[in-house]
């Protein structure tokens, strides 16, 4: 069974803020940055358990995919998944999510 995809206010922020970020320069890879973040959270709706418990977390729900240079940072429930965040790779994680 399929789990829905929920994002949370500050991913869908997170994702607005990379996407103007890299549209600055090049509107082309701002859009396939965007694409490919989108459908790496749609993606989680039948293989939500794929990516890799986030270490800084040690929370076995709390998990990641990397996509180019991101974290998109979410959380497994029984019924659905959470995109909590999209995070750059050369940042450190807030403290919780």
């Amino acid at each position: 069974m399929d789990r829905e995809i929920v994002w949370s206010v500050l991913a869908a922020a997170d994702l607005e803020s990379i996407v103007e970020h890299i549209f600055r320069d090049s509107e082309f890879y701002a859009a396939a940055v965007a694409r490919e973040l989108i459908a790496a959270a749609h993606s989680l709706a039948t293989l939500s358990e794929r990516g890799r418990m986030v270490p800084e977390y040690e929370n076995p729900t709390v998990r990641e995919l990397i996509v180019r240079r991101y974290r998109l940072i979410y959380r497994v429930r029984s019924d659905r998944v959470e995109v909590v965040r999209i995070i750059h790779g050369a940042r450190q994680l807030p403290p919780n999510v």
